[in-house]
């Protein structure tokens, strides 16, 4: 696909830095080059090198203001990121300098790129799909090893792969299906049929599969949240610290001492877990600051996805822990006995709706480990991360679409059963394809191309 005009972006995030990077993807890339910047070295046929670096001087066309000394990379298509002639200008990273060399760009012929632009260049240009263009946006996100790890997969694309090898068996059934209607008098072979069928079955199964992996990947993808839930001094601000490693959370005999959220994302075992350390509940509050706290503290029950509720196992229950217990209602909750240090006094059968038990001692860090491993066992399938290469589904959008190919695929079956036209049964398989063509972005409409670009940064 040929793009006709030329666009440029600050690649870089703004700020002061040590470098800074203004990139040019289209046809007039070089042209502009030639404009704004004067090397030391002389440019061989009038023209630059692909993939070199030239050394000189940056300048503005209107007025031949000088903006920065520093380096210029041509990378001529197809061997670009883009498949176009791509122009990366670097200078120091100052904020004004990547300004002034960005507005140099746009004086000299290039117009500024929409958010993802590049990427969906690249996309249309037939360098990536639409499943690897995603992944860019989550490379650049990642918070921990195992999130960049399924977004690199992604990128190199197992997803895609895994669903060119279930399209296949689907393309072949479907040309057995429309050869029959348009030849109706020619008899199918049975065992043709049920070899078709099997195939049918076996891409249905590995469609559960991947939708199978969507839980643990979406986690690993997107993170977590705990709510530590408690009375004052129960021991919530002391397992913060331990979580994180930090002094993030102020520790007193004072009852009352937090009274707004604290939030903290960490990784446990590479999965990103943003732990929230809430004001301690009680009946009776000191002021309206804590009573807001309290308040705030109750807010985030709904949206938390795992709550620690923390019990000071030191102590005989009280009947404010019980409440707080009662009140969580259907929301899983795991109990967790601080201060395990001392003689435990804790009636834990009165908790009967926790879905574990865990005894700590952040002051001994005791059980430390083992409330860390539970909390990702308990959104991590291990079966599912276990092999390196395994194609996973992470996004609700190719969830979705993956139900639907699967849903076709059950009609499918259903209106062979019931010996249906074979008209209906190939809407169905077509269906399952062109759903399984929107991941890759061989059947997808330019609305919906709109919607996941506009969600990258400017320069890329």
């Amino acid at each position: 696909m040929y793009i006709l005009d030329t666009i440029a972006a600050i690649a870089t995030p703004l700020g002061a830095g040590g470098i800074g990077i203004v990139r040019v993807s289209g046809p007039d890339s070089e042209s502009i080059g030639k404009l704004i910047f004067s090397g030391s070295k002389k440019i061989i046929g009038g023209g630059f090198e692909s993939h070199r670096l030239f050394y000189g001087r940056f300048f503005h066309p209107s007025d031949g203001f000088l903006i920065d000394e520093g380096m210029l990379v041509l990378m001529r298509a197809p061997r670009s990121y883009t498949r176009e002639d791509v122009l990366e200008l670097h200078c120091h990273g100052g904020y004004l300098i990547v300004s002034k060399l960005l507005d140099a760009c746009v004086a000299a012929g290039a117009r500024l790129a929409e958010p993802g632009e590049f990427t969906r260049r690249a996309f249309l240009n037939g360098r990536i799909d639409l499943a690897q263009a995603e992944s860019i946006s989550d490379i650049i996100s990642s918070s921990t090893d195992r999130s960049l790890a399924l977004a690199q997969s992604q990128r190199e694309g197992h997803l895609s792969r895994s669903l060119a090898e279930l399209r296949s068996p689907l393309i072949d059934a479907l040309a057995l299906v429309e050869a029959y209607i348009d030849f109706p008098e020619d008899e199918v072979d049975p065992l043709v049929i049920g070899a078709v069928l099997d195939r049918i079955a076996a891409v249905r199964s590995s469609l559960q599969k991947l939708l199978d992996t969507f839980t643990t990947a979406k986690v690993l993808r997107e993170g977590v949240s705990v709510l530590l839930l408690g009375r004052p001094n129960a021991g919530k601000s002391s397992l913060l610290n331990a979580l994180t490693g930090t002094e993030r959370a102020i520790v007193s005999h004072l009852p009352g001492t937090t009274r707004d959220l604290i939030e903290e994302t960490v990784s446990l075992y590479g999965l990103p877990v943003k732990i929230i350390d809430a004001a301690g509940i009680r009946s009776h509050h000191f002021d309206s600051v804590e009573q807001e706290g309290v308040r705030r503290a109750l807010d985030k029950v709904g949206s938390a996805d795992l709550i620690l509720l923390l019990i000071d196992g030191s102590k005989p229950v009280l009947n404010e822990d019980l409440e707080l217990a009662s009140n969580l209602g259907k929301t899983p909750y795991l109990l967790v006995l601080t201060k395990s240090d001392l003689p435990h006094m804790v009636d834990t059968a009165k908790f009967e709706n926790a879905i574990g038990i865990c005894p700590v001692s952040a002051k001994q860090a005791v059980g430390i480990n083992d409330l860390t491993m539970f909390i990702y066992d308990y959104f991590v399938s291990s079966s599912v991360v276990s092999s390196d290469g395994v194609a996973l589904v992470s996004t609700v959008r190719h969830r979705d679409i993956l139900l639907r190919a699967f849903s076709s695929l059950e009609r499918f079956s259903y209106n062979q059963l019931i010996n249906s036209p074979p008209e209906l049964l190939s809407l169905d398989l077509r269906e399952a394809l062109s759903a399984l063509g929107e991941i890759t972005g061989e059947t997808t409409a330019d609305e919906l191309l709109d919607l996941i670009f506009s969600s990258f940064c400017i320069g890329k």
